[in-house]
């Protein structure tokens, strides 16, 4: 019997940006073949060429409506290594903190309001666990739902503290940040953490105090908290580990075994004078590559990122090319193509790894390594869990992500301990030409900047997001991106509802809209148009 191949092209396939469409190819069920496509093009990089060195401060951070703390960061460190500047102790903690709550906002929100509506969907309802699926996470009506979704808002009354609103503040600048919280608004930060741990993070989400959670350092330990306490088998957490082995979420979704993280969050005492090449040993988390192989990790640097545009609406040629060297020349006519160019986004590359997934379950393996300083966070657990569920898959993926969310909490307190009120928050820097790279994890992954000033001006100015790096098409040599990889394998129940589509690419958190439609490649036949919720 000849094999049944079925084309579908799906768009979009977010909740809540309309700018990702996906191809798959389903041979007896199985997706056999992929390809993402980032439909939309804006432009930041000829924006900021020819403007003021600081431009970037204002224009980066309106990259993204939930993540523009991450830019910012980017933006302003850029600089700092640029014009070799001075920064304050206390301006990296505020830097630092103004990211860390924005990351911790968005926890909630991607899990309640992006991904975990998926569970409710109607081909699950022969689980066991469908109904109580659907009374949790349907849209609007669920318990943990409307709970998460709405205290989502709480950390980022911490962001506008520093910056005065959220989004898009530009409190962040070369040599600091443009404000001096006070006794009342540390206070008052602290009510808000204490606020989000009490009402979500230990009641909802855990089941337990973030204490006892912070002893889990392993798969085994792992197990041994779900059964200790139907507090902890009922959480959240521990209802979603035993839904997604129920339904299969363990078996596919893993990509590509190759992990990517720049590291964040710079040591407010390590980095005062910061440097490219002085960055990765001031990381409380710090940066590295994992290749998939037991306890290989290597630190990362940014000389290794190349980026591709063979397969990309780019008149650039075909050649791996380092950001400093790219100058971003956009086709005019982006006419899609599969065999040639399909994609806004750019294949990235390491010179030496090839093609990487990045995100926190690329970080929580990186925390997983020996590799770096011995003053730098380490965790095992992640990585425990993925050699002993025999690799990656999108369910371990969410696994990582919300384990994340502890880490941040206190690093959240951390920064909140560490200021010291009346001592400088910023230092006037000289302005001067030259190079200069600012990175960090924005919670999608790995971020970075770079920045090349002359005469006084932006020369040239590159970004690498971390959707980049995921939902990047196939580079030179024909090899598949993260989350075109991750889609091979996918099982595919019902074609007309490929719903296991949405969870391969939902796990990398592409942030999308709520509109799904399906039709046949080849007849151009629409399969099915739902909305969600």
């Amino acid at each position: 019997m000849s094999a049944q191949i079925q084309t579908l092209d799906i768009s979009p396939v977010g909740r809540v940006e309309g700018d990702l469409d996906v191809r798959v190819e389903i041979t007896n069920g199985i997706v056999t073949n992929a390809w993402t496509q980032a439909e939309l093009f804006r432009g930041f990089e000829i924006i900021l060429r020819d403007k003021d060195p600081q431009a970037g401060l204002v224009v980066t951070p309106r990259a993204c409506g939930i993540c523009g703390a991450s830019h910012l960061t980017c933006a302003a460190w850029a600089l700092d290594t640029a014009w070799q500047t001075e920064v304050p102790r206390n301006a990296i903690l505020a830097r630092n903190l103004g990211q860390i709550v924005e990351s911790l906002q968005s926890q909630p929100r991607y899990f309640y309001g992006l991904y975990a509506i998926d569970l409710t969907n109607k081909n699950y309802r022969k689980s066991k666990y469908y109904e109580e699926a659907v009374k949790r996470f349907a849209p609007f009506t669920g318990t943990s739902y409307e709970l998460g979704v709405t205290i989502s808002g709480k950390p980022v009354e911490i962001y506008a503290l520093l910056g005065g609103q959220w989004p898009h503040s530009s409190y962040m600048v070369p040599g600091g940040v443009m404000c001096a919280p006070t006794l009342t608004d540390v206070t008052r930060a602290w009510s808000i953490l204490e606020y989000f741990k009490k009402n979500w993070l230990e009641s909802c989400w855990l089941g337990c105090t973030l204490e006892r959670y912070e002893q889990i350092k392993s798969y085994e330990d792992f197990m041994a908290w779900l059964d200790e306490s139907p507090a902890h088998a009922n959480s959240d957490l521990g209802f979603y580990w035993r839904m997604g082995l129920d339904i299969g979420l363990h078996k596919f979704g893993g990509g590509v075994g190759r992990y990517i993280s720049w590291g964040y969050l710079p040591h407010e005492d390590k980095y005062q004078k910061p440097t490219i090449e002085g960055r990765n040993a001031a990381l409380i988390m710090k940066s590295g590559v994992y290749d998939g192989k037991i306890d290989t990790h290597t630190l990362m640097s940014q000389e290794h990122a190349l980026e591709n545009t063979t397969h990309a609406w780019y008149d650039e040629g075909g050649a791996d090319v380092h950001p400093f060297d790219r100058t971003t020349r956009a086709t005019q006519k982006n006419t899609t193509d599969f065999a040639g160019a399909y994609s806004w986004a750019t294949a990235v590359n390491h010179d030496q790894y090839g093609r990487l997934e990045a995100g926190p379950f690329a970080r929580q393996l990186v925390a997983g390594g020996k590799h770096g300083e011995a003053w730098q966070h380490y965790d095992p657990f992640v990585l425990d869990m993925y050699k002993k569920m025999g690799g990656p898959s999108l369910h371990l993926r969410q696994i990582a992500r919300m384990h994340e969310t502890i880490k941040l909490y206190r690093q959240a307190e951390h920064c909140l301990k560490e200021f010291r009120l009346n001592e400088p928050w910023y230092i006037k820097p000289r302005e001067k030409d030259g190079r200069g790279w600012g990175a960090t994890e924005a919670i999608r992954g790995a971020l970075c900047h770079w920045i090349e000033v002359k005469d006084g001006k932006i020369k040239n100015y590159q970004i690498v997001a971390p959707t980049t790096w995921n939902v990047g098409p196939r580079d030179s040599k024909g090899i598949r991106g993260p989350i075109e990889e991750a889609l091979v394998g996918t099982p595919i129940a019902d074609p007309s509802d490929p719903v296991e589509v949405g969870h391969v690419a939902r796990s990398f958190d592409s942030c999308l809209v709520c509109t799904v439609h399906a039709h046949d490649g080849k007849t151009g036949k629409e399969l099915a148009r739902f909305r969600i919720g």
